[in-house]
């Protein structure tokens, strides 16, 4: 009951964005039930692999990227496909709210129909990283568990085709991040399926 309670404040929060955001920001309740949750599914998780599961990603991280989106810092081709325009109108406190919610909702369950010897080789590098290649342990940022903290994102149970995507968006400066472009630019295209293949089946 704590738990249904705490995603109803977070809800409401959401829900009832005052006017003083701004006119051009959709009209409560529309812009999580309406307008996230197109791609992002009602429950912060989607359907379609290409869109990130929102469900339980750290408050911190959904801040900084939705910021991020909205400033077009963030310039991978999906952020500036789907997000630049999404993000444009939204206040600090409309995106503190969103975070607030998304943060709040169930962790995704992991994928239970991915390969098993992917997933071993894929468990192999979160745990120990390639040193041949220069791949550090991604567990060592993303914690044991691929949960995630502050401003590092949740990995557990993310869409395997998005992450492989992010990875490669990280590995050719697609998305600036010069800690993630280092830790992963001479990753390999099978060993990003395989660590993606680990991580979506947490």
């Amino acid at each position: 009951m704590k738990t249904i309670a705490a995603i109803g404040a977070a809800s409401v929060l959401v829900f009832s964005l005052s006017a003083s955001a701004g006119t051009s920001v959709p009209a409560e309740p529309d812009l999580v039930a309406n307008t996230c949750s197109q791609c992002h599914g009602d429950r912060g998780i989607s359907m379609a692999p290409l869109f990130p599961n929102l469900a339980a990603q750290d408050k911190d991280y959904l801040i900084t990227q939705l910021k991020d989106f909205r400033d077009h810092k963030r310039g991978d081709a999906h952020a500036q496909a789907y997000m630049w325009g999404m993000a444009d109108p939204l206040t600090d406190e409309v995106i503190g709210n969103v975070a607030d919610y998304f943060s709040a909702l169930p962790p995704p369950a992991g994928s239970k129909s991915e390969d098993a010897a992917e997933v071993a080789a894929g468990k192999k590098i979160f745990e120990k990283g390639v040193e041949s290649e220069g791949v550090p342990a991604c567990n060592a940022c993303h914690g044991d568990t691929a949960a995630g903290t502050s401003t590092i994102p949740r990995l557990a149970g993310q869409h395997r085709e998005y992450l492989a995507t992010q990875i490669l968006a990280f590995r050719t400066n697609q998305r600036n991040n010069p800690v993630m472009h280092a830790n992963v630019e001479h990753i390999t295209d099978e060993q990003i399926r395989d660590v993606a293949a680990y991580l979506s089946s947490l």
